[in-house]
């Protein structure tokens, strides 16, 4: 989480700038979607396939956390299966979805903006938490 101060020249800049965020994070969105796809795919076959060979053998379907390890904060998965994949993409799409609907509030809560009308001669200062505007200084220059 990153937290910045940026400047901008008007509210419709502003504007624009959560506009092109929410349209590169809609395009960054279904391109994991689409992978999720995929990967959703693979891992249920990839389920049924382990299934009928463990039914064969005779074997329970054990759940694995050979090949894990966490150094520090950062969990490592040696050898990993499409589930694994599956669920880091998840997650990833969460994350996108949070992000995409945070920008979205913060675009309708700056409607108010559009109000202004002539703006010259003021500054509009941000403090952004990950892009998204959290605060708005007016400052006459």
């Amino acid at each position: 989480m990153v937290v910045e101060i940026r400047e901008y020249k008007s509210a419709q800049e502003i504007a624009e700038a959560l506009d092109k965020a929410i349209s590169e994070t809609k395009s960054v969105l279904g391109d994991y979607l689409r992978r999720l796809d995929d990967i959703r795919a693979l891992a249920e076959k990839s389920k049924k396939l382990r299934e009928v060979v463990m039914k064969l053998a005779g074997k329970k379907l054990a759940q694995e956390s050979m090949g894990e390890l966490t150094v520090g904060s950062l969990n490592i998965v040696l050898e990993a299966t499409p589930f694994h994949e599956l669920s880091a993409i998840e997650q990833v799409v969460r994350s996108y979805q949070d992000r995409l609907l945070t920008l979205q509030k913060a675009r309708e809560a700056l409607k108010w903006l559009d109000q202004l009308g002539d703006t010259e001669g003021l500054k509009f200062v941000t403090v952004e938490n990950d892009g998204v505007p959290e605060r708005i200084l007016f400052k006459l220059h």
